[in-house]
């Protein structure tokens, strides 16, 4: 097993300590030389010296105090996810631990930088079921890049610049470090902090093979029908700029994933939608009729390639990732490209041809002409008297331009919202792509805001997904954070009730769901709120929503059995997407 003295935190040249204090003040100090200002958590037994020292620290950490540790990780999520660095959230051991873990899980799928602090009881009781002792390493193995349990207040420096190392380079990842209470009182001398830029065994940045992309390009070069797949791996790498290069140089039609949106604006020429199972018409036929894929920075999940023996079968793939283990995982690649797409990119573009596909784009423009004639149209402009989604997102849009950081929760909602909502910027579409996790929306939204303060943050909700954390409200509430609240409310599990009508001969299996009165919650938390049930009020409330100078809650409800169209239906290939 790797020592500590493989990183590279090597220990100050000086002769004398230049820090006398205990381990929590290490670990607080650690945190200020890393560049963190802002920290979500809960305090318990067992992190509580770290509490205490940070009691002394308010002028340099703020800490926001969560109502819920699962809400403490989805905040830092959200907060990582819109500034661009490193998440990070406390909680003690035990059930605080274990509450992390959905958070853990989410994180490690999306590739959200985060590290989380967690107290444990002293370390002679480890092994022995003390009060609120749970073995944590063991517990999120499974859904950390990387975690480690210190026992000893000498190991904390050298841990947690490691820790903050590995969540952030490569593909970026949760990291939990385990701290048990003896090392938090331990008093220390300490030397200079020094951050990590090597470790011995990890390589964070595969080494990028030229003679690769040589391959790639040629294929590019002598493609009829290329087209490009890209997922949230440009916005990790920051390379939007490079992306963008690519496309305008080659005239490549270019389609994201969800968790890709937002790389480049929604209205470019090139963007030819969203794929997968509700994503656009186009691009999940044409995906069987292109001859050369390029994908960038996405993984072939499942919700992207439907049945995977009928995907994409005619085509020679070029995959560019920085994770070698995604090439060849799910999809087949002729050419396998390792490497930061921001390094890769700019090589490859100076060696392709300069080209427009004008016909091949335009393809794409007749079928998802056909899909706004029988679908967009008719959910964005509905004629009935219920409103839709649809409707909702496309006043939204008008209102805030596509300027605005829109969270969502999981479900018919979520899928809505990354079809229509519309983005000028990077880093404004959080959601919760791989695990699905409901309840992310509301806390990821507050933690959104935190790492884009300037910024508008909308909070997109159902109303099943609120109800498993409204207790954030006193998050909200307590701290002030400007977060616009939307909930569409179907009064339905949507989703699921989609599925069971299709599927399932319409037998509604406990998905009809009672809420109770949103607006009076907000304002029980003294946050303003209001309820629109006719279209004739529906701008003018989402109007007083956004010009709202603090945070609010907007109730609208829309359609109880609309359904989120196209769709692949599971175990169909995704040229049988479907219209209705």
């Amino acid at each position: 097993m790797e020592t500590l003295q493989d990183t590279a935190t090597k220990k100050a040249t000086t002769s004398s300590p230049t820090f006398k204090g205990s381990g929590s003040q290490m670990l607080l100090n650690a945190l200020i030389e890393e560049g963190v200002s802002t920290i979500f958590g809960y305090p318990g037994g067992a992190i509580m010296p770290i509490y205490d020292a940070l009691y002394d620290y308010a002028d340099k950490l703020e800490h926001i105090l969560v109502r819920h540790e699962q809400g403490g990780i989805h905040a830092a999520q959200g907060y990582a996810r819109t500034s661009g660095k490193v998440g990070v959230a406390f909680a003690t051991s035990g059930p605080g631990a274990t509450n992390l873990v959905t958070g853990l899980a989410d994180a490690q799928i999306d590739s959200t930088p985060l590290v989380c602090i967690t107290g444990q009881v002293f370390a002679h009781l480890l092994g022995t079921d003390a009060f609120q002792e749970t073995d944590v390493i063991n517990i999120t193995t499974p859904v950390t890049k990387w975690n480690y349990q210190i026992t000893d207040a000498k190991e904390i420096p050298e841990v947690l610049a490691k820790a903050f190392y590995i969540a952030k380079s490569g593909r970026p990842g949760p990291v939990l470090i385990d701290i048990t209470k003896n090392a938090q009182l331990q008093i220390e001398e300490f030397e200079a902090y020094v951050k990590c830029n090597h470790i011995r065994s990890y390589r964070p940045k595969p080494k990028v093979r030229v003679e690769f992309i040589e391959e790639a390009a040629k294929l590019i070069n002598s493609a009829q029908k290329p087209f490009v797949l890209f997922g949230q791996g440009v916005i990790l790498g920051n390379a939007e700029k490079e992306f963008k290069a690519f496309i305008e140089k080659t005239g490549i039609p270019a389609a994201w994933t969800i968790m890709g949106e937002g790389a480049i604006p929604t209205d470019h020429p090139l963007n030819v939608g969203m794929l997968g199972m509700h994503g656009n018409y186009g691009p999940n036929v044409l995906t069987n009729e292109a001859d050369v894929i390029i994908a960038i920075g996405m993984r072939f999940d499942d919700r992207v390639t439907g049945r995977l023996d009928k995907y994409a079968k005619q085509a020679k793939i070029v995959h560019l990732d920085i994770d070698p283990a995604e090439i060849d995982k799910n999809v087949k690649a002729e050419v396998g490209v390792w490497g930061d797409c921001k390094e890769t990119l700019p090589i490859l573009t100076n060696l392709v041809k300069e080209n427009k596909h004008e016909a091949w784009v335009a393809l794409f423009r007749d079928y998802n002409q056909q899909e706004i004639d029988q679908v967009i149209t008719p959910e964005l402009y509905p004629a009935g008297e219920e409103m839709t989604m649809g409707e909702v997102l496309r006043t939204l849009n008008e209102l805030t331009g596509g300027d605005a950081v829109i969270v969502t929760d999981v479900g018919q909602h979520q899928m809505v919202a990354c079809r229509y909502a519309k983005f000028n910027k990077t880093r404004s579409n959080v959601t919760s792509g791989g695990l699905g996790t409901m309840g992310f929306g509301l806390p990821a939204a507050i933690g959104a805001k935190y790492g884009a303060p300037e910024r508008t943050v909308v909070a997109i909700i159902g109303d099943g997904g609120f109800q498993m954390t409204p207790q954030e409200l006193g998050t909200i509430m307590q701290f002030g954070a400007a977060v616009k609240i939307l909930i569409l409310n179907n009064q339905f599990l949507g989703m699921v009730r989609q599925w069971q009508q299709l599927f399932h001969d319409k037998r509604y299996s406990f998905v009809n769901i009672t809420s109770p009165d949103f607006v009076a919650l907000a304002k029980s938390y003294y946050i303003e709120a209001s309820k629109v049930e006719q279209r004739a009020e529906l701008k003018k409330a989402l109007e007083t929503m956004i010009n709202h100078e603090g945070s609010y809650l907007l109730e609208v409800m829309v359609g109880k059995e609309n359904n989120v169209f196209p769709m692949v239906p599971q175990g169909c290939s995704v040229s049988e997407i479907r219209l209705k």
